[in-house]
């Protein structure tokens, strides 16, 4: 099928899933995650041949992140499911008034309509996106990678024969079978069809869909997330945050990928760091971590020196840009001129830093005293997430149900005309 009929073909049941009461679409939901399961025997071979495919073309933190095994799929289902379970975001009244004439003014959330995704090779989206997107009452066509096609194009398929055993339209979650430009391009001119654009992968990708895009679009950016060391920060607690936020995942958006430390403190929390990251990893038998040092933490510490571009850098790999700052201001005023606005964090038991850090950085989540690894719709107690917005707005930080609709006003009358 084209890419052209596939849209064709979602705008048409656009009305169809945007009636469906809160109980069918749970019911729709349910039959998904129950075809997702029955399936893993067949989403696990084509899960295999992407692998194997992929092997030597992309690294192995990127493997880590389009394998898939027994335990991933059910997490999948049951994400689904989780989706299932909360609120429906469709239909609520978000304000209301009566006028002196009569007329109730009513402004009440609706679906955006038709949600096009366009991601790379992590298979996980691939049914986030589906659950998302049907609950907030969106018909939603996926464009994955071609290193994780395979695997993506079998999880619609197990879906979408869910969803027509239960007696739904399987074109409410759609797959573009095309994994060449042109269908990206197709996607982001798609004015009529595309009712919004949601980008999910890295820097190449998002900047060719906001260039290009001639539909609405959500800048999901990539994620060069700053943890900075304040002078009266706990030194344990913040070599356990950045060990966290650099080694747990170190392929996703909200890994930390650059450390500011203060001056005050330099000479003896670098030593700690290396030791913690590099030294004691090893020990242990794990990957160590790549420093990559300004002049003046090379001056405490050995390592890599940061090149021109490592401060501008998401390495998703096991690679830490680290920068010494006079203090607070520097590292705000670092944090602007380099950050992707996603997530960036301050350790500090200073209330007076705490507090200029969160009002001062320009993020879409600012954390105190814990991981940037938290931002995610789930940790954040929002189900699953479309994805990480950087921009202001519509939708900013994780994108849950609520941010997956628009809304219109509804007045109710009894015969009023104007004069």
């Amino acid at each position: 099928m084209t890419t052209k009929q596939l849209l064709i073909n979602a705008v048409k049941v656009k009305s169809e899933l945007s009636l469906l009461s809160s109980a069918d679409k749970n019911k729709a939901l349910e039959a998904m995650a129950e075809a997702l399961l029955a399936a893993e025997k067949e989403i696990l071979k084509a899960n295999a041949a992407d692998t194997e495919a992929a092997k030597g073309k992309i690294s192995d933190v990127m493997i880590d992140r389009l394998a898939l095994t027994s335990v991933r799929i059910a997490d999948m289902a049951k994400g689904i499911r989780e989706v299932a379970a909360l609120p429906d975001p469709v239909g609520r009244v978000l304000h209301s008034h009566t006028l002196e004439n009569g007329l109730e003014i009513r402004k009440v959330s609706v679906p955006i309509g038709v949600v096009a995704i366009i991601y790379e090779s992590r298979p996980n989206v691939t049914s986030d996106a589906a659950a998302l997107c049907l609950k907030s009452g969106n018909v939603c066509v996926l464009r994955g990678g071609k290193e994780a096609y395979r695997t993506s194009s079998e999880i619609v398929h197990a879906m979408r024969s869910g969803l027509e055993k239960a007696g739904f339209s399987p074109d409410f979650v759609n797959i573009v079978s095309d994994i060449s430009r042109t269908s990206a391009n197709e996607l982001m001119t798609a004015v009529g069809y595309v009712d919004l654009l949601i980008p999910r992968g890295g820097a190449g990708l998002i900047k060719a869909c906001m260039e290009n895009a001639r539909v609405p679009c959500i800048e999901t950016g990539t994620g060069i997330c700053h943890i900075y060391v304040d002078s009266s920060a706990d030194t344990e607690k913040a070599l356990q945050i950045i060990e966290n936020a650099k080694t747990q995942r170190p392929s996703v958006c909200n890994a930390c990928e650059v450390c500011l430390v203060s001056r005050d403190i330099a000479e003896r929390f670098l030593p700690e760091l290396k030791e913690r990251l590099v030294s004691d990893r090893i020990k242990n038998r794990l990957p160590s971590v790549e420093l990559r040092l300004c002049s003046e933490a090379l001056e405490i510490i050995d390592g890599v020196p940061a090149g021109e571009n490592d401060f501008d850098t998401e390495f998703l790999d096991y690679i830490l840009a680290v920068k010494v700052v006079s203090g607070v201001e520097e590292a705000i005023t670092h944090i602007a001129l380099h950050s992707t606005h996603h997530s960036d964090a301050i350790v500090t038991e200073s209330e007076k830093s705490a507090d200029m850090f969160t009002k001062a950085v320009d993020s879409a989540a600012v954390y105190v005293n814990a991981s940037t690894r938290f931002t995610d719709g789930g940790q954040f107690g929002l189900g699953c997430e479309m994805g990480i917005s950087t921009q202001k707005l519509h939708a900013r930080g994780p994108m849950g149900l609520e941010e997956l609709n628009s809304y219109k006003y509804v007045i109710q009358g009894d015969g009023q005309t104007r004069q």
